[in-house]
């Protein structure tokens, strides 16, 4: 098994960062910090933001399972292989796209 250490190391720090994000991003939409206005249009532009909020979150929220699932592959030991034809993904592309789980060949072969 090889040593992913330090890919795990940023993952980790991302997957904190995320979990922060998302926690502050529910407090903003369940309006924890301040209640809504009272004007309507002020009310309307609030439900605007909380529509962006919302994707923001949801991004977050999948790329935080892409994490998971990633340290869970390095955990489980076979992360770095590829998921279609079984050989190992190159280590520049891991360090580069860490949820790859396609070397480039299979890669390029599903998006054709």
């Amino acid at each position: 098994m090889k040593d992913f250490s330090e890919i795990k190391t940023r993952l980790r720090i991302r997957q904190q960062e995320l979990m922060q994000r998302i926690a502050q991003i529910s407090a903003q939409v369940r309006h924890e910090d301040t209640p809504l206005p009272s004007d309507f249009e002020d009310q309307a532009t609030e439900r605007e933001n909380e529509e962006v909020m919302d994707a923001l979150g949801s991004a977050a929220r999948r790329e935080l399972d892409q994490i998971n699932r990633t340290l869970q592959h390095i955990d489980d030991g076979d992360y770095g292989a590829c998921r279609d034809c079984g050989r190992e993904i190159n280590a520049a592309r891991l360090e580069a796209l860490p949820f790859a789980s396609r070397c480039i060949e299979c890669a390029d072969r599903a998006e054709s």
